[in-house]
C-alpha cells in the first residue's frame, strides 16, 4: 500500500483510521491484507493508502456514505474490528470526511 490512491473527481468520502498497535502480531498482518482485499471488492470502494510508524494511519476512499455503512457492517470486517479491540490496538480513532477538493502532481 505504498502507492497514492487514484481517486475520481470530488466529491467522495474518506474514512481515516488512526491507531497505536499493541506489541503482538497474532495474525494482524494477514488480517490487514485480507481486509484490504475485501474492501477492494466492496461496491463504492475507490482506493486505500496506509502508513505506519509509531502511529498508523490508513485512509480508505469511498463513493458514498452508504458504501461506507455497508463496509462497516460486513461480517468479515466486524470480526476484524472485534479482534482489533481485543488484541491489536491499544488506541484507535475513526473519522469520516467528505472530500471536496483533490489536487496534486
Amino acid at each position: 500500500m505504498s502507492e497514492i490512491a487514484q481517486t475520481p473527481e470530488p466529491p467522495y468520502y474518506a474514512v481515516i483510521f488512526s491507531s497505536h498497535r499493541t506489541h503482538e502480531d497474532q495474525g494482524y498482518a494477514a488480517m490487514a491484507q485480507q481486509m484490504v482485499e475485501l474492501a477492494a471488492s466492496q461496491p463504492g470502494f475507490l482506493g486505500i493508502e496506509s502508513a505506519r510508524e509509531s502511529l498508523g494511519i490508513t485512509v480508505s476512499y469511498w463513493e458514498s456514505l452508504e458504501a461506507i455503512r455497508h463496509w462497516k457492517i460486513s461480517a468479515e470486517h466486524r470480526q476484524a474490528q472485534q479482534l482489533g479491540r481485543e488484541k491489536w490496538y491499544s488506541r484507535f480513532r475513526v473519522r469520516v470526511a467528505k472530500v471536496e477538493r483533490d489536487y496534486g502532481m
